[in-house]
């Protein structure tokens, strides 16, 4: 969905309370968030529970909670974060939406907290792809790099921070910030079991040594980058694609990220994306 099918379909918050309404209640009897009592009223936008005495709104315990804003600029803020291909900044927000830089800060929090609940949570299953990766700033000329003698190392050589993730292919993405020590094989089979149903997965991974038994917990085939990167059906290019895709929403967005924010972008980007990228 666009922009501008959001001000068709969503030109008033009437019409805006009336589709969360529709979402949250499909049923048409509305839910008392305080105390799951269905005995309640509707007067104008609010309801009343009859229990409770208490009076609530379809907003009650969602992002949209107590918020001043209409809900038409949320509805607006969310299709902008989805179809922003290489990640969309507070500053830029606060400029489409006309609202303060702290405010569209909040609003992406909100949208990237909301994003990383429910959908993450589901186990991986089918064949899956496991990888890992290390995102930080890029080298500038001139200056000095992590290795011993100045000069600027990649992969697991780098300070950057490590990034674990796994991918089901044509289905979701799973990923996790994390720090290098704990990269061991311990710690990726204990990311793997809870993030993949291992009883109906099967895993490709590339030779790294973290990954060596990983076939005690389910099927695990390994593509060797040295020889080629395509066996068949044994190649990791899905979950390349998709670090792919989290570090050009980074480069072009943002000079630094704070660990909160790198954490919900993280999760967020893994929504956003359910493999929608070439898988060969």
């Amino acid at each position: 969905m666009n922009i501008i099918q959001i001000f068709e379909r969503f030109p008033t918050q009437e019409s805006c309370i009336a589709h969360l309404e529709a979402a949250r209640w499909p049923d048409g009897k509305p839910v008392c968030p305080y105390c799951g009592s269905r005995n309640t009223a509707k007067s104008e936008h609010r309801h009343r529970c009859y229990d409770c005495k208490t009076g609530f709104s379809v907003t009650v315990g969602t992002i949209f909670h107590r918020t001043h804003l209409p809900l038409q600029k949320w509805f607006l803020a969310t299709t902008l974060m989805l179809n922003a291909k290489k990640g969309l900044s507070a500053l830029q927000l606060s400029r489409d939406l006309q609202v303060n830089k702290n405010t569209a800060w909040r609003i992406t929090m909100q949208i990237r907290k909301a994003m990383s609940q429910a959908e993450q949570r589901n186990l991986l299953t089918g064949i899956v792809e496991m990888d890992e990766t290390y995102i930080g700033g890029k080298p500038r000329k001139g200056t000095k790099g992590d290795g011993l003698d100045g000069t600027h190392t990649s992969g697991r050589g780098t300070k950057k921070t490590s990034v674990v993730g796994a991918v089901e292919r044509g289905g979701k993405v799973t990923v996790r910030a994390t720090r290098k020590d704990k990269m061991k094989g311990r710690h990726l089979r204990a990311f793997l079991r809870g993030r993949v149903d291992t009883d109906n997965a099967a895993l490709i991974t590339d030779e790294y040594t973290g990954y060596h038994r990983m076939a005690r917990v389910l099927p695990h085939a390994v593509i060797k980058h040295s020889d080629w990167y395509v066996d068949g059906d044994i190649y990791t290019n899905t979950i390349d694609g998709f670090w792919a895709f989290l570090k050009r929403g980074m480069f072009g967005q943002f000079h630094s990220v704070s660990k909160r924010t790198f954490s919900a972008m993280l999760m967020s980007s893994a929504t956003a994306t359910t493999c929608g990228m070439p898988t060969r």
